[in-house]
């Protein structure tokens, strides 16, 4: 009891200091919230419209909450690195969210579980083992909890512009093949498509029109969300723009690679199918065959047992 006491202290005074440092960040934080409009600067565009209608606003970051302040001292006090969060920030498409708020969500989290572990464990009366064990286990989750939230909401979109990407060509080739120019082309295929490829390519001619050029504007995009289809375009698009090959054409090879491309993954996601089902057949569905199939046979025996005895 005397190590959950000490423990308990210096849970509150950690949540005194959080709740200090937020204080003090709140009252003089216009410089913080300068910094954080200039370094969201870019990150603006419109959401994906309808066709033939009007796209919705789109609200700037607001400003610092909570789980902001806590981030803040956790990266100040720990040290806790946030560049890898904004990177995988940029591939989910949360671009108006600060990585420190990741960064307080983690913390926040790790802290409330641990602090719901401990007082689960002392009213349950749980050994000391097992609630040193189960509070770092439950702690080591909560804190990867957030990241993995946001690598999934990443790992769906990339996958979703992979599969938007062919269709974008082929409006890229039909519009070059009319007689347009590549940036004009980007500018139809932008008013067109949906999704968070429409939302990449929107970003990238906002970026050209702040004063980047159209290769350094589709970097930028590959930075924000590189996958091997979008790689490809974007090299294939600036390869063809140094060597002054035909654009046209250069989509046009491109349209039949990535329809190949995404044969070749639909097959393989075919093929990992069974492999995949093998798991809910064992644990799941072949028990419930057994209870059906043999049940019956058992009882009849276990009758006939009972019988002879």
């Amino acid at each position: 009891m005397t190590i959950l006491f000490i423990f308990g202290v210096v849970l509150l005074g950690c949540g005194v200091a959080l709740l200090a440092h937020g204080w003090f960040t709140t009252s003089g934080g216009g410089t913080a919230d300068t910094l954080g409009q200039i370094d969201s600067y870019g990150f603006t565009a419109p959401a994906a419209r309808d066709v033939g209608g009007a796209a919705p606003p789109v609200s700037g970051p607001s400003g610092p909450g909570l789980a902001a302040q806590v981030g803040g001292f956790a990266q100040n006090v720990l040290g806790v690195g946030e560049h890898d969060i904004r990177r995988e920030l940029l591939a989910a498409g949360m671009y108006t969210t600060d990585p420190l708020t990741i960064i307080g969500y983690r913390v926040l989290a790790a802290v409330g579980s641990v602090a719901a572990w401990l007082w689960f464990a002392v009213a349950t009366d749980r050994p000391f083992v097992i609630l040193v064990l189960g509070g770092g286990l439950l702690g080591a989750f909560a804190w990867m909890f957030p990241v993995l939230i946001v690598r999934r909401r990443g790992r769906e979109r990339t996958e979703r512009i992979d599969y938007e990407l062919p269709e974008l060509i082929d409006l890229l080739v039909v519009t070059l093949e009319a007689g347009l120019s590549f940036l004009a082309s980007l500018n139809m295929a932008a008013e067109r498509l949906e999704g968070p490829l429409g939302t990449e390519l929107r970003l990238t001619l906002q970026e050209q029109r702040m004063g980047l050029g159209v290769n350094d504007a589709l970097e930028g995009m590959l930075r924000r969300c590189e996958t091997p289809s979008l790689r490809t375009f974007v090299r294939s698009v600036i390869q063809g723009e140094n060597l002054g090959v035909s654009t046209g054409q250069i989509m046009r090879n491109l349209a039949v690679e990535m329809r190949k491309r995404r044969r070749a993954t639909a097959e393989e996601r075919a093929q990992k199918a069974p492999v995949k089902m093998l798991f809910p057949l064992i644990f799941l569905i072949f028990p419930a065959m057994f209870v059906v199939l043999l049940g019956p046979a058992i009882y009849s025996i276990g009758k006939v047992f009972d019988a002879t005895s």
